[in-house]
């Protein structure tokens, strides 16, 4: 019995269509490149361009009808903000965004367009999320976290079943790790259905709340510096259900540099011709450190995004020469 593999089963049945089956697609360039058989978890065409539409459907889905007059709140630095607007909009649910200062501004647009609300909060992304949860309390709506949220990480988890229906036998799978919700999700369905897969969480050097964490067997808080995965930054929660599912689930923690995410960034560019966003990169740059230990296997590395600024996309890979 695991009431979250449950939850995830069902999301992977109910969320269809509007949840995309996103493609599997094996990078023959890099698996020549790298010696070993690489695939890419195509992620970043999930609708919004992230994984968190995943997430925010199947929250959404689960409201009871007096929770979706009053409308929702979530926080965000962008890619959660963006999947709760879209899927409050296909839902008939209103959604008000609470996000840092520092957020980019194109962002914020995306979210006003797909018809969300936004209430700016000074201070970093942990701000954003406690104003968030007051609001919520004092308007009497539903709070939608990013990540400290069964009901999302059950959505994330959609990601892990379509893997493993996609692909036998994997021996990796390589995941860019933030608040948690997502690689805890893929790894439940990993742990049931594909066992001798290792799943390895990754982060920025720079950005290591979680991976800090797990490190000291507790929640506390980090001081991060600037990353390009601006995705997977931004402190954890205290008390956050992500924290004993990736103690659980986690077989390896990789830590790579801000120029090991750019070179990922340019390299799949070129083999591949994504553009993908520093999170994305973060996933890819594990793998391709570690090749080396996996000549010959099936890994397949999440791509969880792509939506990075133009100018900071393009100044990353000038940045990172081959």
């Amino acid at each position: 019995m695991n009431p979250l593999f449950d939850a995830i089963v069902s999301a992977h049945q109910q969320l269809r269509p509007q949840v995309r089956v996103t493609p599997l697609e094996r990078s023959v360039l890099l698996s020549q490149q790298l010696g070993c058989e690489l695939y890419l978890k195509c992620d970043h065409l999930q609708h919004t361009g992230s994984f968190k539409f995943r997430g925010a459907s199947n929250k959404l889905r689960l409201l009871d009808s007096e929770q979706r007059r009053r409308g929702v709140i979530a926080a965000s630095t962008g890619n959660h903000g963006q999947a709760v607007a879209l899927a409050g909009q296909l839902m008939g649910v209103g959604v008000t965004v609470y996000a840092p200062e520092t957020a980019a501004s194109i962002k914020l647009d995306t979210i006003r367009a797909l018809g969300g609300t936004v209430e700016r909060v000074p201070g970093d992304a942990l701000n954003a999320e406690l104003a968030g949860e007051q609001a919520a309390r004092e308007q009497g709506k539903t709070y939608i976290s990013p990540y400290n949220d069964e009901q999302v990480i059950a959505g994330q988890g959609t990601c892990g079943m379509e893997l493993v229906e996609q692909l036998t036998g994997l021996d990796a799978v390589f995941v860019a790790v933030g608040g948690g919700g997502y690689i805890a999700g893929i790894g439940t369905v990993l742990r049931q259905l594909s066992p001798n897969t290792q799943l390895i969480a990754c982060w920025p050097e720079n950005a290591t709340s979680m991976y800090s964490a797990l490190e000291a067997g507790h929640i506390f808080p980090v001081e991060e510096q600037h990353t390009l995965s601006d995705g997977t930054a931004g402190g954890v929660e205290p008390g956050a259900v992500t924290f004993p599912l990736c103690q659980q689930l986690i077989d390896r923690k990789v830590l790579v540099s801000e120029t090991e995410i750019k070179h990922a960034m340019r390299r799949i560019a070129a083999s591949d011709r994504w553009i993908i966003e520093g999170a994305a990169g973060v996933a890819l740059a594990a793998a391709i450190k570690l090749a080396p230990e996996y000549q010959g296997k099936k890994v397949a590395v999440v791509l969880c995004g792509k939506n990075i600024v133009l100018e900071k996309y393009l100044k990353a890979i000038a940045n990172a020469h081959p």
